[in-house]
């Protein structure tokens, strides 16, 4: 599966989470660290989900940009 992560600057650190997964979320020093610290959380929940026999969510996000004239 492929899902959408938002990653923002926090001031001293960054943060992501995954619209799709309520819930998903990690932090990092540096953009690497909090992405791969959003694998591990994604992969966590999903074995959570799995356990409790919940539905595992469908990715349905989708990430796009638009451009404003300054």
């Amino acid at each position: 599966m492929r899902y959408a992560i938002v990653s923002e600057n926090a001031g001293p650190n960054y943060s992501a989470y995954v619209p799709d997964l309520p819930g998903c979320i990690a932090t990092g020093a540096t953009i690497e660290d909090v992405e791969r610290e959003i694998r591990e959380a994604i992969e966590f929940h999903l074995e959570g989900l799995r356990e409790d026999g919940s539905p595992i969510p469908q990715p349905s996000s989708a990430v796009r940009y638009v451009d404003i004239a300054a």
